[in-house]
């Protein structure tokens, strides 16, 4: 994968999908490598995503934390 496609990988998780669907794709990823569901063809590839969506959920929920800060503020 190049750079190229994989920034635009992370860009189409950041248009595509919500916190939630992320995080059920996280899940269903940890569940079937602790069931050995994966090949081991499989296993990097889903590793990176994996990651990839870490990241996701992280930036949104640090988007969403400052965005809360931001309406508690006083004006």
């Amino acid at each position: 994968m190049t750079i190229y496609s994989k920034q635009y990988t992370i860009l189409i998780l950041y248009t595509l999908m919500t916190y939630e669907e992320s995080l059920k794709q996280l899940e269903t990823i940890v569940r079937k490598m602790e069931n050995d569901e994966y090949s081991i063809d499989e296993i990097a590839a889903q590793l990176k995503t994996a990651q990839q969506l870490i990241k996701f959920c992280k930036d949104r929920l640090a988007k969403t934390e400052l965005e809360i800060k931001k309406i508690q503020e006083p004006e």
